[in-house]
């Protein structure tokens, strides 16, 4: 059974049952009960065409649904529309689901939950992450989205900015490991920026690249992080940097500066450095500043005081970090790098024992817990 092949037909499923009449959230429940239908069935009896075997059923497990809650005439209107047997057309409708779950009756925040949830292929528990919330509220937030728009034609889809919010946690899951969707984040990207002349959609496809770019060189063999200043650049996608500084360079040139044209500027710094020690920290304060005033996010003055620790000295990286709330997630991983620069070892192993406690995957538990464990070994000696 390949699960990879069930999520990804799923948004394009659910784009069929959407423009068929389904309401969305009826539409998610039949597409839901497909998937678990296959797999059940398919492992001993595989269909010929799987998305049209999953339109087929779901839209009878919508019609199963409609026929107990619904007017009889409404039921027979839409019996009539049961699609046709034999392969399903092979358009792609992710993209178009993606706007469509932007809808304007939701706010930004819900419409990306929702869309993450439903279509991105994100647990709630990964969505409550990326918005640094507890799991429980991102589940009534998603559940409050879902009833917004229960009933709702998805006729009027949403703006561009909430879509890019959405790809960029989609790509941001993807790269970091859990959940291979980075590829698939940049593939609608490039769609929505050939049919898009938009700085920021330029800005964040550029953004996306620079930072697959990197991809290889962030794990070793074993599967261990690398940190940035420790990858074999030689291992960097030479051709993805050119693409992406390339589209970067032709988004600031319109002028009108956005949050993603402003990482895709730091990222594109980083690769510009032949060496970590020619890293010109400098410059990439100043579009932290900027980022910082776009947005006035945490996460963002967490990752300047890096950025200030490396720039003008880690006394000046902690001076920025007091500022920000111990809370934060990471907050600790940069409070031990920063002190390690600083000499105070006893501190920073401490600091990284507890980040690796915090940590929100095994991959980088396990590179915080080596930190803290490569400084005890020190101060042993």
């Amino acid at each position: 059974m390949n699960e990879a092949l069930l999520r990804g037909l799923t948004p394009s499923v659910l784009a069929v049952l959407v423009r068929r009449g389904a309401d969305f959230a009826a539409a998610e429940d039949a597409v839901q009960d497909a998937l678990i239908e296959a797999l059940r069935v398919w492992p001993t009896d595989p269909p010929r065409d799987a998305k049209g075997w999953l339109v087929t059923v779901a839209w009878r497990r919508f019609l199963d649904a409609t026929r107990a809650d619904a007017a009889r005439r409404r039921r027979e209107d839409l019996v009539d529309e049961e699609p046709a047997p034999g392969p399903a057309t092979a358009v792609d409708d992710t993209l178009q689901l993606y706007f469509l779950c932007a809808h304007p009756s939701l706010t930004p925040a819900s419409a990306v939950a929702l869309t993450l949830r439903a279509v991105g292929g994100l647990t709630t528990r990964q969505i409550a992450q990326a918005y640094l919330v507890p799991e429980a509220t991102m589940a009534q937030r998603i559940s409050r989205a879902k009833r917004t728009v229960s009933g709702v034609r998805f006729d009027q889809p949403g703006d561009v900015a909430t879509v890019l919010r959405v790809l960029y946690l989609v790509f941001n899951e993807g790269y970091s490991g859990d959940v291979d969707l980075a590829a698939e984040a940049i593939r609608l990207t490039r769609q929505l920026a050939a049919h898009i002349d938009h700085p920021e959609v330029a800005g964040l496809l550029a953004l996306m690249l620079l930072h697959h770019a990197r991809r290889a060189a962030r794990t070793a063999p074993d599967g261990s992080l690398v940190p940035l200043a420790e990858q074999d650049r030689c291992r960097w996608d030479t051709r993805l940097i050119a693409e992406g500084v390339g589209i970067l360079q032709a988004a600031l040139a319109h002028d009108r500066l956005g949050e993603f044209q402003a990482q895709a500027a730091i990222a594109a710094l980083h690769a510009d450095a032949r060496t970590a020690e020619e890293t010109d920290w400098v410059q990439i304060v100043e579009w932290y500043d900027e980022l910082t005033r776009l947005t006035d996010s945490p996460v963002v003055r967490l990752n300047r005081a890096v950025a200030v620790g490396e720039a003008d000295g880690p006394r000046a990286g902690l001076t920025a970090l007091a500022a920000l709330d111990p809370a934060l997630p990471r907050h600790a991983a940069v409070a031990a790098y920063l002190h390690e620069r600083d000499g105070d070892l006893v501190t920073a192993a401490q600091l990284y024992a507890e980040a690796a406690h915090k940590a929100p995957n095994l991959a980088e538990r396990d590179h915080l817990t080596r930190q803290a464990a490569r400084l005890n070994a020190r101060l042993r000696r």
